[in-house]
């Protein structure tokens, strides 16, 4: 049933750097004569290698064997596959680098307040890369004074260990870190938005669930602590971390869990996947700069729904947009408590966001149903046994060839079926064109 506890693991299962420390004093006089220097992250990631580097010896090897060996966040993607959030592959070639240099058109348009979307994913991405190279410079001098062996001192390998944490770890209030939880990480996404409990269910069913929320929320009042569940889960008095059902489950049924409000991009960044039908993605348009400073709302609040229908700042901009300015003033009250001021003033809110949406739209080298088709022709390509023949049949082979050339790979002698490192970029490109066509 909803709210009934799913899982309960106690606090001595949890991968925390101040277990970990506890544990080996030599792994904790390390590091703390390197804290002032590294974040929390920073240590959890040195502890979780640590950790790695002691083999069958630690105690949460059959944790760590199990673990994923590659992941699909931004921060793994390389320059090609970070393109490919942007433009189509083959409009965009410049015969400079590696046979062939990749191009992203940025917005070089004046007047407005916002480059594109996509331009904010490529810059995220580039960031993420750079922001963690950064990190595992600053934290290889203490993983050095641990005797790391020469693969765990590797930037690939600690790329690894941020994106396990990153993906991974579920809040602690005792750490900003976070802790690795065995079988709690294995649970995948739902969007806070598709979680509640419509189910279908007969009326006396409907009274005992009714009741037993009640008796849950009397409960959590009573708690001292701020830790009113938010999500489905949280560590508790009970010195464990208790998840539980975000709905009422039926047999068979996977259960999901709400990791917390994300865009499809903040997925992408943060856990290496993204949703078709995200209920918290945020779409960013062209706006005229004077639209942009109508208000005192930040930039970022200024969207589109993934209904269609504007937020609410951007509603209320446009609206005091489209008034005249000499009747600004009085009708701001209105306009800023929600309130539509006529029905013509709507349709010219509604017609000049249209009209903005088409620029964007047009502007975008690519569209919806082209991206639909690369899609459909990245996903037959992971599971080919016979590529060449898949790559033949299609309109994608210019792409494909930019994309092996990238990867210094020489067609002739590739075998029937692509090498892993092959497939996992193949993977990561169709996630970045999915993100674009979203």
């Amino acid at each position: 049933r909803r709210g009934e506890l799913v899982l309960r693991v106690p606090r001595a299962a949890l991968l925390t750097s101040d277990r970990v420390m506890a544990d080996d004093p030599r792994i904790a006089s390390c590091v703390d004569a390197h804290r002032p220097r590294l974040s929390s992250i920073q240590r959890l990631i040195v502890c979780l290698l640590a950790e790695v580097g002691k083999g069958k010896s630690s105690g949460w090897y059959l944790y760590l064997s199990q673990l994923p060996t590659y992941y699909t966040i931004l921060a793994t993607f390389n320059d090609f596959e970070i393109e490919a959030l942007q433009v189509w592959l083959g409009r965009f070639v410049n015969r400079t680098v590696f046979g062939y240099r990749l191009l992203h058109a940025r917005n070089t348009l004046n007047g407005f307040c916002f480059d594109y979307q996509v331009d904010d994913a490529i810059w995220v991405a580039q960031k993420a890369v750079s922001a963690i190279r950064s990190e595992w410079e600053e934290a290889t001098p203490l993983m050095r004074e641990l005797d790391f062996k020469p693969k765990l001192l590797m930037f690939k390998t600690w790329l690894w260990a941020f994106a396990t944490v990153s993906s991974r770890t579920l809040h602690v209030a005792w750490d900003d870190a976070g802790c690795l939880c065995p079988i709690g990480d294995l649970f995948n996404y739902a969007a806070p938005d598709n979680d509640t409990s419509s189910e279908e269910q007969d009326t006396e069913e409907a009274m005992k669930c009714q009741e037993r929320n009640v008796n849950v929320m009397l409960e959590e009042i009573k708690l001292d602590s701020p830790s009113v569940r938010l999500t489905d889960g949280g560590y508790e008095d009970s010195k464990a971390y208790c998840l539980y059902a975000r709905k009422r489950y039926r047999k068979g049924e996977q259960v999901l869990l709400g990791y917390g409000t994300y865009t499809n991009l903040e997925l992408l960044e943060h856990y290496g996947f993204l949703l078709d039908e995200n209920p918290n993605e945020k779409t960013y348009i062209q706006l005229d700069s004077e639209l942009c400073t109508m208000g005192t709302w930040p930039k970022d609040s200024l969207y589109i729904h993934p209904n269609g229908h504007p937020s609410f700042a951007l509603l209320c901009s446009l609206r005091l947009w489209a008034t005249p300015t000499n009747r600004r003033k009085s009708f701001s009250h209105q306009i800023y408590s929600g309130s539509m001021l006529s029905v013509e003033n709507e349709l010219e809110v509604l017609k000049r966001l249209g009209s903005k949406c088409v620029e964007t739209l047009q502007q975008l080298p690519t569209t919806a149903e082209l991206d639909g088709r690369l899609i459909h022709f990245l996903r037959n390509l992971q599971n080919s046994t016979s590529w060449r023949v898949d790559v033949e049949q299609s309109s994608f082979g210019q792409e494909f060839a930019l994309f092996l050339r990238f990867h210094s790979v020489d067609v002739d002698c590739t075998q029937d079926q692509l090498p892993v490192r092959l497939l996992r970029s193949l993977e990561r490109w169709e996630l970045a064109v999915r993100w674009r066509c979203s």
